[in-house]
């Protein structure tokens, strides 16, 4: 018997980390990532709204079916801490990427959302296959990701490090 409650808070937790993480976003498009060049595969902006919607409903119900699923607190446990750094290592890639603005930071970042992924979807697998196969959505989205953080941090280079000089002089200003 499915309880909706449960669902729904596990559902609204993962929506929730997306709609914060989302002000960063929010910010930076009008001002700095319209103005990054990117390669020709860039998705339209209006597509990436209602993706990470879905993904993350679909994280939620992952993590909802792992735990109907799990034959005790301790089988879960592993799955769970992947699952909870996957969801706190997404919302650092939006906030290194768009609030802290540094591509390659979150290029590197992103490695480590990937693999925390992976890891979830191994530890699921076991206890609810379904709940994996829920996250495969996801991880393939989030490689996208990574291949599109790459290109525009190739194609936008010069103008990391010129940002990357200017806060490093802030600093050095502050520091006096």
């Amino acid at each position: 018997m499915i309880d909706w409650l449960v669902l729904l808070m596990f559902i609204a937790l993962c929506e929730v980390v997306g709609a914060v993480s989302s002000v960063f976003t929010i910010k930076a498009i009008p001002y700095w990532y319209k103005n990054l060049k990117k390669p020709k595969f860039n998705p339209p902006g209006w597509v990436f709204g209602p993706a990470w919607t879905l993904l993350y409903g679909l994280m939620g119900l992952s993590l909802y079916l792992a735990f109907e699923n799990a034959p005790n607190q301790a089988g879960i446990l592993p799955g769970v801490i992947a699952f909870t750094l996957q969801l706190a290592l997404n919302y650092f890639w939006t906030y290194i990427f768009f609030g802290r603005k540094n591509i390659k930071a979150a290029l590197y970042e992103i490695i480590f959302l990937w693999i925390a992924i992976a890891a979830t979807i191994i530890f699921f697998f076991p206890i609810s296959p379904l709940a994996a196969y829920l996250l495969l959505p996801y991880i393939a989205w989030v490689s996208f990701a990574a291949l599109l953080n790459q290109k525009i941090y190739e194609l936008n280079i010069t103008k990391e490090k010129k940002n990357s000089k200017k806060k490093s002089k802030k600093k050095a200003e502050k520091s006096k």
